[in-house]
């Protein structure tokens, strides 16, 4: 089983930035919006600044309660989007579940919509019209690019239908002209779809939720998962129980999440 490596790739894309950063001599801030913090809010928080801090941007992250209310978050975001010091914004998702999610990520404008959320964003992304793809999209890409990986002519399974994975991934095949079916939590038995597929992209967050006996062999395993277990970050797939069948594995940590 071939690893992809992610750590690899974000540093080739990473010089390949800096590059571009040193023609622009303008000052730039990301601005990040966070509503409360788990282990797994604070990794992705530490590897956006990491990123940043190496292309010369001024990252600022804001703070606000678990409690905080959808109305109030909206108040505050809206001085942030405007303000014009902030080139790009990222609101850190998941939210509480009582904030209206849409409506906190439709107040980012499309030209600071970073992770391309908002339902201009999206509709943009939907009719071809946007010059970016979704972050995870745009990885996972840049990932099968990188190993030579065709995913144009082969069966692909999404696993999960959520904003940043599920969602954006399977819009990106389908403008891909790729064959490929979306399968959720209401889908009866997933493996019906994962055995007879040649690349399974997961994103639930479920660990251990993609096993051996669920795969075919020389299948393509891109891990998009993230959660919590025993204390470490984890993903969907179960890396032991698949490693004799599988063709290449994009595991977490250290693959789609670095890129």
């Amino acid at each position: 089983m071939i690893i992809l490596d992610g750590k690899k790739l974000a540093e080739k894309i990473l010089a390949e930035l800096k590059e571009e950063r040193a023609k622009i001599k303008k000052a730039m801030r990301l601005a990040i919006v966070v509503v409360g913090a788990d282990k797994v809010t604070e990794n992705y928080l530490r590897e956006k600044q990491k990123f940043a801090a190496a292309l010369d941007i001024d990252c600022r992250v804001h703070n606000y309660p678990e409690t905080i209310s959808t109305d109030e978050l909206r108040r505050h975001l809206k001085e942030i989007v405007h303000l014009e010091k902030n080139r790009g914004v990222v609101i850190q998702l998941p939210l509480p579940q009582h904030i209206n999610a849409q409506h906190i990520l439709s107040a980012v404008t499309p030209e600071k919509d970073i992770d391309m959320l908002s339902a201009r964003a999206v509709g943009n992304f939907v009719v071809g019209k946007s010059p970016i793809l979704p972050p995870v999209a745009g990885a996972v890409k840049a990932l099968l690019d990188e190993y030579a990986i065709d995913y144009r002519t082969k069966y692909s399974v999404v696993v999960g239908a959520g904003r940043l994975v599920g969602k954006p991934v399977a819009l990106w095949l389908l403008n891909e002209k790729a064959t490929f079916a979306v399968v959720r939590s209401s889908t009866p038995d997933i493996s019906e779809f994962t055995k007879k597929a040649d690349i399974i992209i997961s994103g639930v967050g479920k660990p251990k939720l993609i096993t051996g006996d669920m795969i075919k062999e020389g299948v393509v395993l891109i891990d998009c998962g993230t959660s919590e277990s025993g204390g470490a970050i984890a993903g969907d797939v179960d890396t032991e129980s698949v490693s004799k069948k599988a063709a290449y594995l994009a595991p977490v940590p250290g693959g789609v999440g670095p890129v």
